[in-house]
Formats: C-alpha cells, structure tokens, sequence
C-alpha cells in the first residue's frame, strides 16, 4: 500500500492536524515528566493526568496504527493493527487481573473494566457514528462492508462461547485456549480475504502520509513507542487512583472502573470513527468500532485469566461472583443483539436507538434484577427479529458467508 497523492491541504488544515498530533504528544509526556521528577501531586491530579496521558497515547496509536498500513503487509498489518486497537485497554485490564491474582478483592474490578469498554463500544459508539454521519449526509442508515461479515461471524461464535462463562462461574485457561484460538483463526481469514480499499487516511495521519518514506516509517514507529511508555507509566496510577478517590468519595469502585476507565482509553478510537463518519465514509467508522469488538471480545478477554494464573504462581480459574457473573451475561445479551440487527449489513435509526436506550437504562436501575432482566430484554429483541423471515435468511448469510470466507470473498 502507499501513500496517496492527496492535494496539498489548506494552511488552516495543517495547523490544526499538527495541533492535534502536538496536543497529543503533550498529554503523553506530561505524565513521563512527572514520573521522572518525580513531581508531588495534590488532590485529583494524581488521577487526572494519568488519565490524560492514556487519552493521549490512544489518540497516537490510532494515528500510528492508520500510519503503519502504508509500511507493511496486509498479513501483518492486519495482526499488529488488532493488537494495537486494544492496548490502552488491555493495559488497564491486564495490570488489574495482575493484581487480582495477589489481592482477590480486584478480581471483580478486571470484570468491570472488561464489560464496561465492551459495552460501549455498542451501546455509545454505533450509534455516535450514525449519528454523525446523518449529520452530514441526512442518510438514515449505514450499509456494513460485506468484508466485515468475518468480524460479524467471529463476534457471533464468541458471543455464543461468552454465555458459558456465567454458566460455569469463572474465567479459566479454558476459556484463553478457546478466545485466543478463535483470534488466531480469524487474523488468518482476515489476511487471507480481500478487504476494499481502506476508507482514506483523515486528520493528523494524512498529513504525516506526505512525509518522506525514512521520515514516515521513523515517525510510525515513534507513535509507537511513545505511548506505548506512556500507557506503562500510566495504568497503575491511573487506575489506583480512580480506586483512591472512589473510595474517598463514597463512590463505588465497580462503577468507575467499569465506565471511566474505559471512556479515557476508548474516547479517541470513538473520535476516528466519527472523523470517517464526517467525512461521509460511515462504513468505514463503524467497521473500525465492529473490528475493535471482536478483539476485546476474543483477545482481551481469553488473556485475563492466563495473567490472573501467572501472578497466581499457578494455573487457576479466575471466580466471579453473582454481579459479575450478571454483568458477563449482559454483556453477552447485548452482543447477540447487536449482531442480529448487523446480520442485514445495515444499520439505522430504530437499530440505533434500541441500542443506546437499552444502554442508557442500566445506569438509571442499577440493580441485580434489572440487570438480568436487561440481559433478557436485549435476547428478546433479538428474537423478535429472527421471527422475521428476512431476519432469518440475514443471519443464515452471515453464518454461511462468514464461515466460507477466502480470497476474492
């Protein structure tokens, strides 16, 4: 892949890309400063800049990951770029199921985080990027790229596996043999199935395009390497903080880790697949989002117990108690929906307003009932549309197309 000639942008242009690329880079190394004075923080700013830094440091390897797909192969882009999409979190969750692993009492916050970034992805950020997409188009709907129908079906099998772990009670090795072979088996489909042409490189990582290849191949590596520093300086304190002040302020830990967590390390992927939604190129944002899912709900989660056993010192099942073991089912209640509504590869207002208003609901009835209950909500809807005969035949297509998915399809 190379780079495209794009016409030279406006002044205007320039200047708020390098803006964004500088205040990024900011962000990232005010936290490297602080940890290298090291400088006393008071109040809230213990939390807070960490916290920004991790913000900074995904916005850089969105930029980087946009970046590298002119330097390498599909194959190997395709399998670094899904590493890279979960990072921030990963980073998050793994230091948490680390702990866990020494201190029970974080068992339950590596499953808040876990099902908080997952749920987001669904119940905020599709509907965000139809969102803005109507805002500039006034088009009612998003038609899915049929090459996504392999995420499609991977999500779809495991979601389908994710229903077993309420069941059994636990996160065990069991459970990362499977999600991390189901990954393995889909970045080989992906690197063997034609994808269309990326949807257009937008913001800061156009213009870094422009650069001499030597400059650009040393800038992709450097948004690399910087935030990926800057996230290792910055998990742990940004998460025991979150813990140090919920507790100071009477607000419970699960909540804030299960939301603000995510919401520092996932709110610059949301702003890239709202930049492409601008751009008129909705497909695009939402199959970044539809990608993103399948990693942290194969990748992600397969891994929390393979660290909860090595800080153990022993192989061992993670347990989950009744609230996480809920939140692992509505989760997956939510996914089924999801991907029902997708199997036609469109994705309008009513699917989109289903999804953000049963997301909504969980934080105005916080309670065990409500959640199961949600969890059912969610599974009936999805059966009201399978009662559908078009509903039927789109997930029989997704299933059979998923599964035969080769070069040329």
């Amino acid at each position: 892949m190379t780079s495209s000639s794009a016409a030279r942008p406006s002044p205007a242009a320039l200047v708020r890309d390098y803006l964004l690329l500088g205040g990024a880079l900011a962000l990232v190394c005010q936290w490297m400063v602080v940890r290298a004075l090291p400088l006393p923080l008071p109040g809230l700013w213990d939390t807070l800049l960490p916290g920004l830094a991790i913000f900074g440091a995904a916005a850089l390897l969105s930029w980087g990951a946009e970046l590298a797909q002119l330097e390498i192969s599909q194959t190997l882009a395709i399998a670094f770029l899904a590493l890279v999409a979960v990072l921030p979190e990963y980073a998050v969750d793994m230091l948490l199921a680390w702990k866990a692993g020494k201190e029970p009492h974080y068992i339950a916050l590596a499953a808040a985080n876990m099902t908080g970034s997952n749920r987001l992805l669904i119940g905020m950020g599709w509907p965000a990027v139809l969102l803005a997409y109507w805002l500039v188009t006034r088009k009612q709907a998003i038609a899915v790229a049929h090459g996504q129908r392999l995420e499609l079906f991977t999500l779809l099998v495991a979601t389908l596996y994710a229903f077993l772990i309420p069941f059994k009670g636990t996160f065990s090795i069991v459970d990362t043999v499977c999600l991390l072979a189901l990954f393995a088996w889909y970045i080989r489909r992906a690197s063997q199935v034609e994808h269309a042409e990326h949807g257009g490189l937008a913001g800061p990582p156009e213009r870094l395009a422009l650069l001499p290849r030597t400059w650009r191949q040393l800038v992709t590596v450097g948004l690399f390497v910087v935030p990926a520093v800057g996230i290792f300086l910055a998990a742990e304190p940004f998460a025991e903080g979150l813990l140090h002040h919920a507790r100071a302020f009477g607000v419970e830990e699960f909540i804030l880790i299960q939301w603000l967590a995510p919401l520092a390390s996932e709110s610059p992927e949301f702003v890239v697949a709202i930049v492409f939604a601008l751009r008129g190129n909705a497909t695009a944002g939402l199959g970044t989002l539809i990608s993103s899912k399948v990693n942290q709900w194969t990748l992600l989660v397969g891994m929390l117990p393979l660290v909860y056993s090595i800080s153990g010192g022993h192989l061992q099942p993670m347990p989950l108690d009744a609230r996480q073991i809920e939140e692992v089912f509505l989760t997956a209640a939510q996914s089924v929906m999801a991907l029902v509504v997708l199997a036609n590869m469109s994705f309008g207002w009513g699917e989109a307003a289903l999804l953000f208003l049963l997301f909504i609901l969980q934080f105005f009835f916080p309670t065990p009932e409500v959640r199961l209950w949600l969890g059912a909500l969610y599974l009936g809807v999805a059966a009201l549309y399978l009662c559908r005969r078009q509903g039927r035949q789109a997930l029989g297509a997704l299933l059979r197309s998923g599964w035969a998915s080769r070069p040329g399809h």
